[in-house]
């Protein structure tokens, strides 16, 4: 594991604050950026782990304490129980695990006066493990390492997949590449990559899967702007709303890439297309990587800061030939990424965002050329977020027009279910894709909202 060096006990501590931020409220991306640079990584490898099992560890510690102890304590006690709770899964021998646990309370200003507490749960744990993991195995969110809620959802909208979702989830994502048409082809790229010891597997049409993560600094031809990393499904975007279409006039077609940040799919247009086009993003921050992403590639966009939602404060009123809008969303199809969303969501997010989706799309349309495309994507696995958003559009715009596309994927690990597309099988995160055509034989046309 990263950070051996490091004392296991410090590891654990950095590990336990990143959920106590999650339980506040902060993602746990932002919370990792307050982290000694030296601790990081060992910190979200265990974090992340806790999160994939934090289900398991709350069932667990209400068995061995009805009343939780203060927050950190608490944080760190659920951090060593969901690390420890399952032999195959744990970083570290269970016993050292404890011992370190207990460590890093009698180390830890806000942890001290409960060291022994933690001691005493932890102890009584390992003595009776198998009656209490036996025990929360009739809980739910214990088994299934999901809240209540979002098992419900999944049941609901996805009744013949909802169990592979779930255990999709919670397995550690894979580091998947999307080769650049420009520099490169797939097959090439493989070649090199077996050249430099780099195991890997095709995936799609431009992707690459690599059998074991790396930093993309390790990353054969990441600098050289050969790949980028984005998940296979993430891959389908760029390909879905370009191909086939067609200049109305012969100049390069106009593209807006909304939400763009920080820049992947926007590097994708580029990279299989001669369009012009404008990335926007509402976060200049995040623009700067937009940025970073192009430079690193030898491609150029013109980059705007700017809310989508409000056109008269950046739209010149030249319609769009294609507009993609990957829109903020509960990101609940890429949860194996980022473990932490789960508990962060709260049910009443989903009709939140849904309303910043449909206003989304209702400004985005009229700023599209009659016959153009708008493809509207999440990396949500919910309906309220995909196909029941598309469908309220189709009803109150009639000159939209669905044409044919994947819908709702689900996150695979392995083998392709019903659904996927022949070129995505194996290993990708949940998306929705929705191609949306401007028909322009009911007279539409562009003006500003």
């Amino acid at each position: 594991m990263t950070g051996q060096a490091l004392p296991l006990w410090r590891q654990l501590q950095a590990a336990a604050s990143v959920l106590q931020s999650v339980r506040e409220g902060a993602s746990a991306t932002a919370a990792l950026t307050r982290i000694d640079g030296a601790v990081r990584p060992a910190a979200q490898a265990l974090a992340f782990q806790a999160f994939r099992n934090l289900g398991r560890a709350e069932a667990l510690r209400v068995l061995l304490a009805k009343r939780p102890p203060p927050p950190q304590a608490d944080a760190l006690l659920c951090v060593a129980l969901a690390l420890c709770w399952r032999d195959e899964d744990a970083p570290y021998e269970p016993f050292t695990l404890v011992d370190q646990a207990v460590e890093a309370a009698k180390l830890g200003s806000a942890t001290r006066a409960q060291s022994n507490f933690i001691n005493a749960c932890l102890r009584r744990f390992l003595r009776e493990r198998e009656a209490m993991v036996a025990a929360t195995d009739r809980n739910p969110v214990a088994f299934w390492n999901h809240p209540q809620w979002w098992i419900a959802r999944l049941k609901k909208d996805h009744p013949k997949h909802w169990q592979q979702i779930l255990d999709a989830n919670n397995t550690q994502p894979p580091m998947t590449l999307r080769v650049n048409a420009r520099r490169s082809t797939q097959q090439a790229y493989l070649a090199n990559a077996q050249a430099a010891g780099v195991a890997a597997a095709p995936v799609g049409v431009q992707g690459v899967i690599l059998e074991r993560p790396r930093p993309v600094t390790d990353v054969p031809g990441f600098n050289e702007g050969q790949v980028s990393v984005q998940d296979a499904a993430a891959q389908l975007a760029a390909p879905l709303l370009m191909t086939g279409l067609q200049s109305t006039d012969g100049t390069p077609l106009r593209v807006l890439d909304a939400c763009a940040a920080p820049g992947g799919k926007t590097a994708h247009l580029l990279e299989i297309s001669d369009a012009q086009v404008v990335a926007l993003d509402i976060d200049a921050e995040r623009c700067k990587r937009i940025h970073e992403t192009l430079a690193r590639l030898g491609l150029q966009a013109e980059v705007v800061v700017a809310d989508a939602a409000n056109p008269p404060k950046w739209w010149d009123g030249r319609p769009f030939d294609a507009i993609l809008l990957d829109a903020p969303c509960t990101a609940s199809g890429i949860v194996r990424r980022h473990p932490d969303i789960r508990w962060l969501r709260r049910e009443t997010d989903i009709a939140q965002l849904a309303a910043l989706q449909a206003r989304l799309l209702a400004v985005m349309w009229p700023l599209l050329r009659p016959g153009g495309r708008l493809l509207y994507c999440t990396c949500s696995v919910f309906r309220a977020e995909g196909e029941v958003q598309v469908q309220t559009f189709l009803a109150h715009h009639k000159d939209s027009v669905l044409r044919p596309g994947p819908g709702h994927l689900v996150p695979q690990t392995g083998e392709k279910t019903n659904g996927v597309p022949d070129n995505l099988a194996g290993d990708h995160d949940g998306f929705y894709y929705a191609l949306l055509e401007k028909s322009a034989s009911l007279g539409s046309h562009p003006g500003r909202p």
